[in-house]
């Protein structure tokens, strides 16, 4: 019989595999039919379903992604529901063509069950890192073309 895999550990494995830059292999963390919501995504999607779509996503931010993420502070809170857990923490965001340092805040809502995240609501400081790329312009261009 196989150990079960907590939330805690689930989540940690996603954090891992971001901040070392494992892209390829973040949508084996997640069910075939899993749903992220990224809430305060400014212009992108806000809702992905399918460990398909996921894939193709964190495929599109390994290929065009400017930064070295570091997380801090971590802090992971479990809930009354077993499945779920509750994280916040910090990333160090450091851009790699200017050489500019940041944070950005995040909070995650992970629901996982068989080892696997089935839903995820995702709150990450998107305008801290659009700003920090330093594409704000191209920010208010999208939000004026809606």
């Amino acid at each position: 019989m196989s150990e079960k895999v907590s939330p805690r550990e689930v989540f940690l494995k996603l954090l891992e595999g971001i901040t070392t830059g494992r892209f390829s292999e973040l949508a084996g963390l997640y069910a075939e039919d899993a749903v992220v919501e990224t809430v305060f995504e400014p212009v992108g999607p806000r809702r992905i379903e399918g460990r398909g779509a996921l894939k193709e996503r964190f495929a599109e931010v390994a290929a065009h992604s400017p930064f070295e993420l570091a997380a801090k502070d971590v802090v992971i809170r479990e809930t009354d529901d077993p499945e779920v857990v509750v994280a916040e923490w910090d990333y160090q965001v450091h851009q790699r063509d200017t050489g500019r340092t940041s944070e950005s805040a995040n909070i995650q809502v992970l629901r996982v069950r068989d080892g696997l995240i089935v839903h995820s609501r995702d709150f990450h400081d998107h305008l801290a890192l659009i700003v920090a790329r330093g594409a704000l312009p191209q920010l208010v261009t999208a939000l004026e073309g809606r």
